[in-house]
């Protein structure tokens, strides 16, 4: 009854805050999960696999508190073009953040062709510009893996700087400063629970991985680890048009569709929260991604009939 006046946009904002009952079972509610389980969590996978989150709420002070007033008597930083003289604080953080963004652009996507010595040198300039302005934020790993797909499309540091500060805009509140991944787990928690409750069934019995924290890298980069290059051009393009004809959410049914796809073989392993992060990080790069993105448009119309 509360979903059949609900849009789809107003299910998924109800779904990440409401307990939503498994069909047919009592008592079964889905649980809020704390943000500082993700990172936690995430840590089991190796350092390719985004494990080693940098920790980032206690290093970066507020950016007005680094602000040194000009006067008559202060040279200007080197670094300044205006005149402008930074503090040292200011200067020592940002030096720490080209250490990590030079640690990240050496080891991103080094097998794929397009990535010369030339272009990962526009690589990092478009990243140090990006952070330079973002300095509060500072860098985290797995921003260049938002960053490469763009600048491979575009080969033009000024607009994949551009079309990348758009896009972040969005895809900031995944990392851990940020308060959207946990919304993610609850939402995909609920749409498991309702559309496949066998499936859901299995991953509660197994150690209860219902946090689902194996989707953390899917919806951190969406789904970028996970493709081949020319794969992830088609679900980028499909997750951003999908936000203007079918939903904004569309993120969840893909990541959904990933794990329907391969339902059965979860099923018959009886796999535990470890065997399916194995599962998915051998599988990587190697989905049919036009078979994922149709069942992903399937589960978007099995929900809208249900709320219907």
């Amino acid at each position: 009854d509360l979903l059949a006046n609900e849009s789809m946009d107003e299910f998924m904002s109800l779904t990440g805050s409401m307990d939503v009952a498994l069909p047919g079972k009592e008592g079964a509610t889905m649980e809020r999960w704390g943000g500082g389980e993700v990172e936690k969590h995430s840590q089991m996978d190796s350092e390719d696999n985004l494990s080693e989150e940098p920790e980032m709420e206690s290093l970066f002070p507020p950016l007005a508190s680094l602000a040194v007033a000009t006067s008559a008597n202060n040279e200007a930083s080197p670094v300044s073009s205006s005149g402008v003289t930074y503090s040292p604080e200011l200067l020592d953080l940002y030096t720490v953040n080209l250490h990590r963004i030079e640690k990240d652009v050496q080891r991103c996507d080094r097998n794929y062709w397009y990535f010369t010595p030339a272009n990962l040198e526009k690589l990092r300039n478009i990243m140090c510009s990006y952070i330079w302005q973002h300095i509060e934020t500072g860098y985290v790993q797995g921003m260049c893996d938002l960053l490469a797909p763009l600048l491979v499309i575009l080969d033009d540091e000024a607009l994949a700087f551009s079309c990348f500060t758009e896009l972040m805009k969005r895809m900031n509140q995944n990392f851990p400063h940020g308060g959207a991944m946990d919304t993610h787990f609850a939402n995909m928690r609920s749409l498991i629970q309702i559309l496949d409750s066998e499936l859901f069934e299995l991953m509660h019995q197994n150690g209860d991985y219902t946090h689902f924290y194996f989707c953390y890298r899917w919806f951190l980069l969406d789904f970028k680890r996970e493709l081949i290059y020319d794969d992830v051009f088609s679900v980028w393009e499909t997750i951003w048009a999908a936000k203007h004809v079918s939903s904004a959410h569309y993120v969840l049914f893909i990541a959904l569709a990933l794990v329907e796809v391969y339902r059965d073989i979860i099923l018959e392993n009886n796999m535990d929260f470890t065997d399916i992060i194995k599962f998915f990080n051998e599988m990587a790069e190697r989905h049919n991604t036009k078979h994922i993105l149709k069942l992903a448009r399937d589960l978007v119309y099995k929900v809208q009939t249900l709320i219907e």
